[in-house]
């Protein structure tokens, strides 16, 4: 009777910092990594890589937010952010990068449009980018 009104709900996953650990993470959930982590990462959700975190990983995600070290590609389907602290040494394939000031990007990066994007004309998506950009300024006001 219960069972049938139960609904998986994903629960964040969290490698600890003082936690070493190796293998392939397959997740539905979000991920953050505080401690060390080597091997592939496929996660539905978005994948933090904290200031004390380093991962020898390539990463495939949602959205891919980096403040500590990471050797290896990210593919992402929505955005990448560099924060100040963060350091990728990799190749990069998004749809969105920002990279704030002393973040660091050693490899090639390829972006492309969503699919969104791509039957819009040139006009509306520089409109679209400049409402974001205002967006953004007023969320970092906020937050600091």
């Amino acid at each position: 009777m219960f069972k049938e009104n139960k609904r998986a709900i994903a629960t964040d996953t969290l490698i600890g910092q003082g936690t070493i650990a190796e293998g392939k993470i397959v997740s539905e959930a979000n991920l953050r990594i505080e401690g060390e982590y080597r091997g592939d990462i496929e996660c539905k959700g978005d994948v933090i890589i904290g200031e004390c975190g380093v991962a020898r990983s390539n990463i495939m995600a949602q959205d891919v937010t980096l403040a500590g070290k990471l050797f290896g590609d990210i593919e992402t389907k929505g955005r990448l952010i560099i924060a100040a602290s963060g350091q990728l040494v990799g190749n990069v394939k998004a749809h969105s990068l920002i990279i704030q000031e002393g973040g660091m990007l050693n490899g090639s990066c390829h972006m492309e449009l969503t699919s969104d994007n791509k039957h819009k004309p040139l006009s509306e998506l520089e409109s679209q980018a400049k409402q974001d950009s205002k967006n953004d300024r007023s969320k970092s006001r906020q937050a600091g």
